[in-house]
């Protein structure tokens, strides 16, 4: 599923969309009543972890009216970060929403709501452009992804939402101190989690910690780590456990500006068959008991198993 980054440069797409109202919509979602979008103002967007959070609203908020009465000016809304505890790819239907208009939605609701987006394997979001297949299936048709939500706005342009759970919300679920290109992450609280006695790709994809990390940024950080993915957190010495943090940080945060400047991502070890040094690459399935299992890559030269001298 898109990890945090991506879901940022999604964000930075659907921002130019702000101030504007909803003339036409369309697609295959049924988590939803798109008609529900008709005519309403999309007021800011905000992201956490791999959430992509969209607010709309039939009126305009008194704070932010008053705003404009008295300086003339269009009001700013700040952007944030939120977590996810476990990848699901496949739509799910819920219950029918109900409309803003309808006489059983709070006072509130008919002001502004929040629209929650969570992407899966091969989600994506398009501004004024639709995905077009990039090759055939297995009967050999070309067939182009089928948009969950398409939203036409006012002044011209559209975005198109594709493989995404949708929900409406009252508010975003934000927990900055977790969420790994926030400002706000807490490295010590990291540092804690990550000295638990479990294989430490868990607890890198356990997004109570560390929101926004994915599988890819999962297996490059612990190459680069020079780290055993099975190696117990509680078992490695703190230095080493401290110079993983700093791989995740300074790793997510140069793909953010990868592609924010329209850049590709270079794998060291992720869907490769041998590392920099030309050692074979290990492929297993890994996760918590009970849990997802994901494919992981990594190096038995270059990432050993944690021997018992290395140990704290």
């Amino acid at each position: 599923m898109p990890e945090g980054p991506t879901v940022r440069k999604f964000s930075s797409l659907v921002c130019a969309f702000v101030g504007r109202s909803v003339l036409k919509v369309g697609g295959s979602t049924k988590q939803i009543n798109p008609k529900d979008l008709m005519g309403q103002h999309f007021i800011t967007c905000q992201v956490h972890g791999k959430n992509l959070y969209l607010l709309f609203g039939f009126e305009k908020p008194k704070a932010e009216n008053k705003l404009l009465e008295e300086e003339g000016g269009t009001q700013s809304y700040p952007s944030g970060n939120h977590e996810e505890t476990q990848e699901e790819t496949q739509e799910t239907s819920s219950a029918p929403s109900k409309s803003p208009r309808d006489p059983e939605v709070a006072e509130d609701d008919r002001v502004s709501r929040w629209l929650r987006f969570h992407f899966g394997l091969y989600g994506s979001v398009r501004a004024n452009e639709f995905s077009r297949a990039k090759q055939g299936n297995k009967r050999g048709d070309w067939r182009d992804p089928t948009p969950r939500l398409i939203l036409h706005f006012d002044s011209g342009g559209f975005l198109v939402f594709y493989n995404c759970r949708m929900a409406w919300c009252s508010s975003p679920f934000s927990e900055p101190s977790c969420d790994i290109l926030n400002p706000d992450f807490d490295c010590e609280k990291a540092l804690r989690a990550l000295s638990m006695p479990r294989p430490v790709c868990v607890t890198l994809m356990d997004q109570r910690h560390f929101s926004g990390v994915g599988n890819i940024i999962k297996n490059e950080i612990l190459f680069l780590a020079q780290i055993h993915p099975l190696s117990f957190g509680s078992l490695l010495p703190l230095e080493r456990l401290r110079s993983l943090l700093d791989h995740a940080i300074n790793f997510t945060s140069d793909w953010l500006r990868s592609k924010m400047q329209g850049k590709g991502l270079h794998y060291h070890v992720y869907q490769k068959e041998h590392c920099a040094k030309g050692h074979n690459l290990l492929k297993e399935a890994i996760g918590p008991p009970c849990g997802l299992k994901r494919l992981t890559w990594y190096c038995p030269e270059c990432q050993p198993p944690l021997k018992s001298e290395d140990a704290v």
